[in-house]
């Protein structure tokens, strides 16, 4: 009798032993399946000819701060507003893809604010508040974890020297939908404040598109251009977000390089 009793505690523990290495191999693969989608404009978007083209999307450059257990889907696009993703059924689409355990990275501001083009305004304290709404409440339907971000701060320094604010009041209803829905916010607009005012007025010319006629053939006409990122603006925006999602996303560090 104690002989069938050992033997069933052994079968027993093997079981359990069994059960546990299928439940960490199931983890470990779905891990391995998630997806992280980006929603926004053309600072997240990625950008076509990358051998000649020297602008980025910060989006473009997220993947080489992320491990194999994350993918990037970037559906940002330039000149999108959250008025103009939505009715082109660019979000429809995101949100037909998504699945329990990914990731939704929203930034939407710049192109919110064209008072000029029906198409794309949107008033910060109604549509584009509500629509941000939309984003996060659909996405959790889903089993999806929204992100929201607020703009990338244009390089606008007055005569004085002086970092000058260009979003007005759209980055404050992302902070107050985030808050009043309990969302993960990273607060970009304040991120890249800081990294333009540490390279300065005139270093931060690096991080945007500044090039004389014909200094390189993709802009044989010159370029200035504050407001869209280069490899190397594009690179600091990426790090800087990943720095942050690491600290305020519980878990994200699962799927970063830095972990």
């Amino acid at each position: 009798m104690k002989h069938y009793k050992v033997l069933f505690f052994l079968i027993l523990i093997i079981y359990q032993s069994c059960k546990k290495d299928k439940t960490e191999s199931q983890s470990d693969q779905r891990i391995q399946n998630i997806s992280i989608y980006t929603i926004g404009d053309s600072t997240m978007a990625d950008k076509p000819n990358p051998e000649e083209n020297p602008e980025r999307g910060w989006c473009q450059l997220l993947p080489q701060f992320l491990n194999n257990n994350a993918t990037v889907k970037n559906h940002a696009v330039n000149g999108r507003s959250t008025r103009s993703f939505i009715a082109e059924g660019r979000w429809d689409s995101v949100y037909q893809q998504m699945k329990k355990g990914d990731y939704i990275f929203i930034q939407f501001g710049h192109n919110d604010q064209k008072i000029n083009n029906p198409n794309r305004y949107t008033n910060p304290h109604t549509a584009y508040r509500n629509n941000l709404i939309k984003f996060v409440s659909e996405t959790r339907e889903m089993g999806a974890t929204p992100v929201l971000f607020t703009s990338i701060v244009r390089r606008n320094f007055n005569e004085e020297k002086t970092l000058v604010d260009t979003h007005g009041e759209y980055p404050q209803e992302v902070r107050s939908v985030a808050q009043e829905f309990n969302v993960p916010l990273i607060d970009l607009q304040y991120l890249t404040e800081k990294l333009e005012e540490a390279y300065g007025v005139n270093d931060s010319k690096k991080l945007h598109l500044h090039y004389a006629p014909n200094e390189i053939p993709y802009y044989p006409k010159g370029k200035e251009d504050n407001t869209h990122l280069s490899v190397l603006g594009a690179t600091e925006v990426a790090r800087l977000a990943v720095n942050a999602l690491n600290e305020k996303v519980e878990g994200f560090d699962a799927f970063t390089k830095t972990n």
